[in-house]
């Protein structure tokens, strides 16, 4: 049986910062929280799904940051949301162009690297 998707990347996060996880990535990103259900809801961590893109962030009592692994991020309107990341005190890091994109680093609240990537059209 091939492999035909992927149906959501989990990051982790520290116990009790779930307000962060949903300011950052609801309040900054855009993307809905999800209720988890509720034999899950109990380990804490939090749910943000929006369509085909679901992150989950899990609670890992030995929390360490995803610092290289990390979930790529098609974005519309990328440079106001560059803008708005700073406004609310995110460092960006850029890279090495990527041909036909617009391309980003940020760092959640916990220190998990994610790249924002807006696609390009030819001018």
């Amino acid at each position: 049986m091939p492999i035909v998707g992927v149906d959501h990347v989990q990051l982790a996060m520290p116990v009790g910062r779930e307000a962060e996880a949903r300011a950052f990535y609801s309040g900054l990103l855009g993307i809905p929280e999800l209720a988890k259900p509720p034999a899950l809801a109990a380990r804490g961590g939090v749910w943000f799904e929006s369509g085909a893109l679901k992150i989950h962030l899990g609670v890992d009592p030995d929390f360490r940051p995803a610092r290289k692994a990390h979930p790529g991020l098609l974005v519309r309107g990328l440079e106001a949301l560059i803008e708005e990341l700073r406004r609310a005190g995110h460092d960006i890091t850029t890279d090495e162009p990527l041909e036909g994109y617009l391309r980003v680093y940020v760092n959640d609240p916990f220190g998990n690297r994610l790249e924002l990537l807006e696609p390009r059209s030819a001018r």
